[in-house]
């Protein structure tokens, strides 16, 4: 198990609480490079973190992560596409009744 490192000026004090989940993750990662880094630096990083910071700057690794991106704004645009047609349709519905209101027909059912 590694030992903490205990530096004379506290980087832990000197950072403010993350408000979200998000932002305490990022914090996190964060700490976690930067401690890599030194331990690269030092000579005493292990196989498995150089093996990890090289896999992060792979031209692979920047595609896949640009590949998320797009899936997620392509699950966002069928999400707003989807509740578009759920409003349009609504409002074809609201139409529909409309006109058999003008036309003299009743509704089989009252609107409040």
């Amino acid at each position: 198990m590694a030992k903490p490192i205990k530096s004379s000026g506290s980087q832990a004090g000197k950072r403010r609480a993350a408000l979200t989940p998000e932002g305490r993750e990022n914090q996190l990662i964060d700490l976690a490079v930067s401690l890599v880094e030194k331990r690269l630096l030092e000579g005493t990083a292990s196989s498995q973190e150089v093996t990890t910071i090289l896999k992060l700057g792979t031209t692979r690794a920047r595609l896949e992560n640009e590949r998320l991106a797009k899936e997620v704004e392509l699950v966002q645009a069928k999400t707003e596409a989807y509740k578009s047609g759920v409003r349009m349709d609504e409002l074809y519905e609201k139409a529909m009744a409309a006109f058999k209101r003008y036309s003299g027909q009743e509704e089989d059912e009252d609107e409040y």
